[in-house]
């Protein structure tokens, strides 16, 4: 389908910001952004300690609750449902969702949380990049995939990161540092993610490690640019264009998403808040192909691109994971990295199993072969017993009625 850094912005490169971004004076910026990293460096999760200042993203006007129905009615057993709730309650979750055939089956909150409470997302964020860049590529905003994201950021014209392409800041393949972590306040990752003036750090500072499209690394930034490139490609601002072109067409409700500093950059891979049930209108469109409410949102063959893997990692596809080979544990980092990794203890039992994934195990599985979308949203799941990404899913399979689905397993 066509579809080594500095360590402090000078007076002259704040000078260089799109003139869309409001002007700040270097030393403010820097006593924002230590500020920003000492108390990140005190959160026990190692990340921002608060997303501030946050901005607006709209949705449908007056977003009605999704359908609900009785397990039985959607050939799901309720005993199995229970399992996985019991499951997802011992896991520090806010909430559970089960959509299947046309309802949602089970709803589930806890913790104070209810269906109007913005959740944060961490890297659930990352397929959003995707379906955005889906919605533009629809829109005419940017030719395909395979357009030079220097297009948009002219800045890369005549280096080594203008051979990087749109579908790269998708399936982390751009060639940029990989992600990491580092106390010191001069380092590449935390000015990028901290930084209020952070379109110019990941624009001019951020370094490029190998030549785009050779390698998978995962990295926040290469998600971070997808909000300049929305920007400059729609002369929206991304929480406009999230509201206005993907959210509000799918019926779904708003939330907020972290900015730099007011009226800055949106943190487009990491940092948006919404309720549960937006995340799973944002999987059904997947699931049914880039089609809402009779509309196609997404281009013809895109949501198939966004299913696919790469050479480099084929469990990572356009933002989103695939259920691919099975192997028992698969991290977000290089496969070839020592990483954290998440366990499978056994292969999906549906073979199209493809997923939203983040940090604190938060998923959202789309299952096409059996009309089905299962979320857990929340805060990091105890150590102990280890969550299980594939064992949770196949709870819910296991209780499809005889004669439900036919689903291939995965090899």
């Amino acid at each position: 389908m066509q579809f080594a850094p500095r360590l402090a912005l000078g007076v002259a490169a704040l000078a260089l910001a799109a003139a869309s971004y409001p002007p700040i004076d270097p030393e403010e910026a820097e006593r924002i952004y230590l500020e920003r990293h000492r108390a990140m460096l005190a959160n026990p999760s190692g990340e921002a300690a608060s997303y501030e200042p946050m901005e607006r993203v709209g949705g449908a006007r007056a977003p009605k609750p999704l359908p609900l129905a009785s397990p039985d009615s959607r050939g799901l057993d309720a005993g199995a449902l229970a399992e996985a709730r019991a499951v997802a309650a011992a896991a520090n979750s806010s909430a559970f969702l089960v959509w299947r055939k046309g309802a949602l089956v089970e709803a589930s909150y806890f913790g104070g949380a209810t269906r109007e409470t913005p959740l944060v997302s961490r890297s659930l964020a990352k397929p959003l990049t995707a379906i955005a860049i889906g919605r533009a590529i629809a829109l005419g905003h940017i030719a395909s995939l395979d357009q030079p994201v220097a297009d948009f950021i002219p800045e890369w014209k005549g280096t080594p990161k203008a051979a990087i392409k749109v579908r790269h800041l998708l399936d982390m393949r751009s060639g940029l540092l990989a992600q990491g972590f580092s106390p010191e306040p001069g380092d590449p990752w935390s000015r990028a993610y901290l930084h209020p003036a952070h379109e110019r750090i990941i624009v001019e500072d951020y370094p490029l490690t190998d030549p785009p499209g050779s390698v998978y690394e995962y990295a926040n930034v290469t998600s971070e640019l997808v909000a300049l490139v929305i920007e400059r490609a729609s002369g929206m601002r991304y929480a406009q264009f999230i509201g206005r072109e993907v959210l509000a067409p799918i019926g779904a409700a708003g939330g907020e998403v972290w900015v730099s500093r007011a009226g800055g950059l949106a943190h487009s891979g990491c940092c948006i808040l919404l309720p549960a049930e937006t995340w799973v209108r944002l999987a059904l469109l997947l699931k049914d192909d880039g089609v809402a409410g009779g509309r196609r949102l997404l281009p013809e063959g895109y949501v198939d691109e966004m299913r696919r893997g790469t050479p480099q990692n084929p469990h990572y596809g356009l933002g989103v994971w695939i259920a691919g080979p099975y192997v028992e544990r698969r991290g977000f980092a290089n496969p070839k990295r020592p990483a954290p990794k998440v366990l499978h203890s056994e292969p999906y039992l549906a073979a199209d199993t493809f997923l939203f994934d983040g940090n604190a195990n938060q998923v959202v599985y789309i299952v096409p072969s059996a009309d089905l979308v299962v979320l857990r949203m929340g805060g990091p799941p105890p150590k102990q017993p280890e969550w299980d990404n594939a064992l949770f899913l196949n709870r819910i399979l296991r209780g499809l009625h005889p004669g439900e689905a036919q689903l291939k397993p995965q090899a």
